[in-house]
């Protein structure tokens, strides 16, 4: 880490320098780009092959030869920070946020200012301002954001348990206690035994990660990371309705309603104490509804239909929804100067991502090859059974190729045809909560700025709230312990972060 900052420092003037010789010298012809390097993240075990069909069709749709150099995602961030310090910079490289490495990067001139040249690009225009502002530095747009649904929070829970005991499905916080306690006193499963809980809750102390704490405060009134008061814009933590919603969660695992083990609970077992029928309900992304769902298919595929029941965001104790959004994006494509290093040169590579945000590569990378591993049908993208390793190997590519779709002006490709009439029932429904619920969303008013201080101190200064929420929560401090420690991450440069993301917001009216 001590040594990779120099060269960091080194890669910026380099691009800067590079940058400016090219304006100096007047605008350089164009290079003949038959060929375009990227550089992107891949989840699965090994990246894709370069000679698959997936790549094949990719560079039959664009025209061009594709060079992609897969990173493993768990390292891609510092596989990221290598690369940028390296002489070997792709086109186009997968910028996963606005890290404290990329935001010094692209404002000392380290990557093209897009802001103004998207717009002249029919499929990189976006039909989500909001979203792009969200991905933009302090206004400035270094990428063509990845979109992702804005709205994902929902309630999951043991739907046969909330039929046993004769209740309905949460509309309110109130509610969601009500169903909690229910669950935890009123032997749901019918075994007789005091072994159940209401809520399950993994490890998870990271302050606006969208953690289950998030969106309950968020219920709350507390705002989205950020919120206005008085004329100003302060962190959520420092809002009364903070503290009251976070009073309702410590109520909630004073009286066992929620997993004792909340604090260290690894989250990659959510699924368990839910399917198990330990623990009833889970917030999250609605998206975990089809895993459920999954799971008990699996188990039994005579009697899956009636254990999961979802419904969207509730509403608070002042009546209103506030609805949880993310912000909408998970990082951006960015071309650096340094490889592309004229103003031709980087409109043939904004033609290029054109085209790959076109339909049929859109299609491609979200569905795969129609008559490989999908037919369409009803306008839906069915999987072709049984699976063939031609359609096995695509479906497993895809995965990772997804990671270059955007969808910046909406999903250009086709809804997946779920396994049975039951299970579309219920993804249509979830498109429809998702879609009404995004109608009282509440976004971060902040999320396009980026405060110098924060960049350099914010995840310590985080750590401070966060670290105190999970002890009063656990019951190791008090309500004036955790008041205290949100007077020290203003002290310790809380303050003025709150300085500057203000001018920031100041400025951009």
């Amino acid at each position: 880490m001590i040594r990779r900052k120099p060269s960091l420092a080194a890669a910026v003037v380099t691009a800067t320098a590079l940058t400016l010789t090219a304006c100096g010298a007047g605008e350089a012809p164009a290079t003949d780009l038959t060929s375009v390097s990227i550089m992107a993240p891949f989840l699965e075990a090994q990246p894709p092959s370069n000679d698959g069909a997936v790549q094949k069709k990719f560079e039959e749709f664009t025209g061009k030869d594709v060079n992609i150099t897969w990173a493993p995602n768990a390292s891609y961030e510092d596989k990221m920070n290598i690369t940028l310090a390296s002489s070997d910079i792709p086109h186009v490289m997968v910028v996963q946020g606005k890290s404290p490495g990329f935001v010094k990067n692209a404002e000392a001139g380290a990557f093209w200012d897009l802001t103004d040249k998207l717009k002249d690009y029919p499929n990189l225009k976006t039909t989500f301002p909001e979203v792009q502002n969200n991905a933009s530095v302090n206004g400035k747009v270094y990428g063509v954001f990845r979109a992702r649904g804005p709205m994902r929070a929902a309630v999951m829970f043991r739907q046969d348990w909330l039929d046993k005991l004769g209740l309905k499905a949460p509309e309110t916080t109130e509610d969601l206690y009500n169903v909690a306690k229910a669950f935890t006193e009123q032997d749901p499963d019918g075994n007789g035994q005091d072994d159940t809980w209401g809520i399950t809750i993994p490890k998870w102390g990271a302050l606006g990660s969208n953690s289950p704490y998030d969106i309950i405060e968020e219920w709350y009134g507390t705002g989205n990371r950020w919120t206005e008061k008085e004329g100003k814009l302060v962190p959520s933590f420092e809002t009364d309705e903070f503290l009251e919603a976070n009073r309702f969660v410590k109520k909630m695992i004073d009286e066992k309603l929620i997993n004792p083990d909340f604090a260290t609970f690894d989250g990659t077992k959510w699924n368990e104490p839910f399917f198990n029928g330990k623990g009833g309900i889970i917030v999250d992304v609605d998206s975990r509804v089809s895993v459920l769902i999954n799971l008990f298919k699996q188990a039994n595929p005579n009697d899956f239909q009636n254990k999961v029941g979802f419904v969207g965001n509730l509403k608070g104790p002042d009546g209103k929804l506030h609805a949880h959004p993310t912000d909408g994006y998970s990082g951006f494509l960015a071309i650096p100067k340094t490889s592309v290093r004229t103003e031709a040169d980087l409109k043939n590579v904004l033609e290029f991502l054109n085209t790959m945000n076109g339909k049929d590569v859109a299609t491609l990378f979200n569905n795969g090859i129609e008559g490989v591993n999908f037919t369409v049908e009803d306008g839906k993208a069915a999987a072709i059974k049984p699976e063939t390793p031609e359609g096995k190997a695509v479906a497993t590519d895809i995965k990772s190729y997804a990671q270059l779709g955007t969808n910046i002006t909406g999903n250009n490709f086709y809804p997946v045809k779920q396994a049975s009439d039951y299970e579309q029932k219920v993804y249509d429904k979830r498109v429809e909560v998702m879609a009404e619920d995004l109608k009282s969303a509440v976004y971060n008013p902040a999320a396009a700025f980026v405060s110098p201080t924060y960049v350099a101190k914010g995840a310590q200064l985080d750590n401070i709230v966060a670290d105190a929420r999970i002890k009063y929560l656990a019951g190791q401090i008090d309500e004036q312990g955790l008041k205290d420690a949100i007077k020290l991450w203003d002290t310790s440069g809380g303050n003025k972060v709150k300085e500057e993301i203000n001018k920031l917001w100041q400025d951009s009216k």
